[in-house]
């Protein structure tokens, strides 16, 4: 048999790599793994402190969590699902994101109004930055030039050079923003304006608001696919869903109770959404707008942040 040959068979014998859903849910401290092929979860790790923010390096090799009531940081090998560090950052962790290179890694001191840069393979700290007060989240452009962040109290986000760590800009959006996301483009930034009920479209060139939509009560952070933009309303246990280009509503989804975290697989074909009071994670299929399937994890899952994993490094 040829090389080629072998190489074929090897390729339709062995299944296809599946991306994973790491989900952490607060008052469990518990950080589940769904696997997105079969949408079960393959596996639990404790996590002490009142776990509340996710982000997945880029290249799937960690999983950093946040822990404000430990005013930790957890380095998660995702592989493994093992723990190789917890860093004490201080002050209260909330968001936190990933810089594309896979290092910094930053985390928002939600009472010390900064934003702090880890090194991921050592655990120190290398840098603080402060920002407007109560820091949520936290979303770095594609080129890893910009990191955004969301400053809750301050009705504002930061802009922050990400080489020299030094805050560019504040923007005046909506009421009390939470979480933030950036479209693949790196062009535009979205915010999630817990008291105002609506979503700020942010041109991060101009650094200016271009929009304004309205969604349902208390939205909490936004996932983009397929052109439209999933924003979880949390009082109303609804994803609303507008297009991106006109900005006008599309359809207002029924998924479990209190939705927070959402994000949209690598594909663009599907929205996942933590259900904090029905500790479940709702699968939408974003061409159809339908719930196709609810996962049961740990109690109160919040999964705030990038929490989808590629698997196929």
């Amino acid at each position: 048999m040829t090389t080629l040959a072998v190489v074929l068979l090897t390729s339709l014998l062995s299944p296809a790599l599946a991306d994973e859903a790491f989900i952490v849910s607060q008052p469990a401290e518990m950080l589940s793994v769904i696997d997105l092929a079969t949408d079960k979860v393959v596996a639990t790790l404790p996590i002490p402190g009142k776990p509340a923010g996710i982000a997945v390096s880029p290249d799937g090799r960690r999983a950093f969590v946040t822990s404000p009531d430990a005013h930790a940081l957890t380095i998660v090998d995702a592989a493994t699902r093992t723990i190789t560090a917890r860093v004490d950052v201080g002050g209260g962790p909330l968001g936190v994101a990933v810089h594309p290179s896979g290092s910094p890694v930053y985390v928002a001191d939600w009472y010390q109004h900064r934003i702090v840069a880890v090194d991921p393979a050592s655990g120190a700290m290398t840098g603080t930055v402060q920002v407007g007060d109560s820091p949520s989240g936290l979303a770095v452009t594609p080129d890893g030039a910009l990191l955004v962040s969301a400053d809750r109290d301050s009705d504002a986000v930061s802009l922050i050079d990400t080489k020299t760590l030094t805050r560019v800009a504040q923007i005046k959006v909506g009421q009390r923003p939470f979480g933030v996301t950036i479209d693949a483009d790196g062009t535009r930034a979205y915010t999630a304006n817990v008291a105002s009920n609506d979503v700020s479209i942010i041109d991060l060139k101009t650094r200016a608001v271009v929009g304004t939509v309205k969604v349902g009560e208390r939205p909490y952070a936004v996932a983009l696919a397929g052109g439209k933009a999933f924003v979880t309303d949390q009082y109303e246990g609804t994803i609303s869903v507008f297009d991106v280009g006109t900005l006008a509503p599309v359809a207002k989804i029924p998924v479990g109770e209190y939705p927070e975290g959402i994000a949209a697989s690598r594909d663009g074909k599907l929205v996942y959404v933590a259900n904090w009071e029905t500790n479940t994670v709702s699968v939408i299929d974003v061409a159809t707008l339908k719930v196709l399937s609810d996962i049961d994890v740990a109690d109160g899952p919040r999964a705030f942040g990038a929490f989808i994993r590629k698997t196929d490094q």
